[in-house]
């Protein structure tokens, strides 16, 4: 039977809350987690996630990397910039790190990840949509729907690891945002050239491309204008790779075949700050970023980590789970990293997009100057592996 009472109950049930509820799983800190979708098995779900070799170490520690079926290795990122010469390779020996990162699809880290949560009996409800949320200096309540009834449980934390809508009903958090008026397209395609490990980043004035080695071939995630959008949705499979190829260029020879295609539109978000009485927000919750250099699921999964270590320290030594001094020190834990990761992604964007072509040719001298600095090198890699903290 449901205990009316935790300790933390996470509102997510997404890889970013679940990351949080197995980290906290045998530190004797009563976890509730509340998802408001129901469990499908069918892979809906094609988008790929580029994790950084930090994040395969997180998932290493909770018992998941070994669960996860498929993950292809970045042995290289290639990072060149439509209409000038410049361009720049990161490899795992500018960043001290066996690999770069790897790409799994999301719908198998997400079954994995529910695999361990069964294993461990932790308690996870789904199709539990919560409504409304109370919080003060006393412990907070979350009210909920299921199976038609209102339910309401109660906990010293509330980790909101949602989309972020329910932070809206929290007064004293401010959202941010801001429309890149651009749209992801995702999909899985083959090229003449196999690929290699080499993960391909391009940027053109109308967004990046990038090419993610995933199995044998790639992982497409292509940077287009909403208007363009409208268009390429309606493209048989012919005409969608020859718009690639056009796009992309012959790096990798025509591209042969796609996949089921999926699309959706980008933007930055993020809450300040993110942390309110008796709340904190993790992953898309605390900030959505632009999937350029893949940081944004990194990121989160840093949440997550963060936040476990502040709940388990916290939970030994002092025994205010959910308390300001608490969630303060979280806050400052996670601040540097989330802006600077922010300020990294949003920047890509904006530099990269500019038509004029003197700017293009000092964006090329940029990524060529790159290139020839190590110690540069070095420092861009591993804050993409690693974050801010390391």
């Amino acid at each position: 039977m449901l205990a009316d009472t935790h300790d933390v109950i996470i509102i997510g049930g997404g890889p970013v809350g679940m990351a949080l509820a197995l980290g906290l799983r045998e530190s004797g800190v009563s976890t509730l987690l509340l998802e408001a979708r129901g469990l499908s098995e069918k892979n809906e779900d094609p988008r790929p996630l580029a994790l950084s070799y930090g994040s395969r170490l997180l998932l290493q520690r909770l018992g998941i990397w070994g669960k996860i079926s498929h993950n292809t290795p970045i042995t290289s990122i290639h990072i060149s910039n439509r209409g000038s010469l410049g361009r720049t390779v990161l490899t795992p020996e500018d960043a001290g790190v066996p690999a770069l990162g790897y790409v799994v699809n999301y719908h198998d880290l997400y079954s994995s990840m529910r695999e361990a949560m069964r294993e461990c009996s932790l308690a996870y409800l789904t199709g539990a949509a919560v409504t409304r949320l109370e919080t003060d200096e006393h412990p907070g309540n979350v009210y909920f729907e299921q199976d038609g009834s209102e339910k309401k449980v109660t906990a010293r934390l509330i980790v909101l690891a949602d989309g972020g809508h329910l932070a809206g009903q929290i007064k004293d958090i401010t959202h941010h945002v801001h429309e890149y008026e651009q749209w992801a397209v995702v999909a899985n395609v083959k090229a003449e050239v196999q690929q290699t490990g080499i993960a391909y980043e391009r940027f053109t004035t109308d967004g990046p491309v990038a090419l993610l080695p995933s199995q044998k071939d790639f992982a497409l995630v292509w940077t287009v204008s909403s208007d363009a959008v409208k268009t390429i949705a309606t493209l048989d499979d012919a005409a969608f790779l020859c718009r690639l190829h056009a796009h992309f260029g012959d790096r990798l020879g025509k591209f042969t075949h796609a996949g089921k295609r999926s699309s959706f539109p980008l933007s930055l978000k993020y809450a300040t700050p993110i942390i309110s009485q008796r709340v904190a927000l993790i992953g898309n919750a605390a900030q959505t970023l632009h999937p350029v250099a893949g940081q944004g699921f990194n990121l989160g999964l840093r949440d997550a980590h963060e936040l476990t270590r502040e709940i388990i320290t916290t939970s030994e030594q002092l025994n205010e789970i959910g308390t300001p001094a608490m969630l303060a020190r979280y806050h400052q834990r996670r601040q540097i990293d989330s802006s600077t990761s922010r300020i990294f992604t949003d920047s890509l964007i904006k530099v990269f997009a500019h038509e004029n072509s003197v700017f293009k040719q000092i964006c090329g001298l940029g990524l060529s100057t790159l290139d020839c600095c190590p110690p540069l090198k070095r420092l861009v890699a591993r804050q993409m592996i690693f974050g801010t903290r390391g």
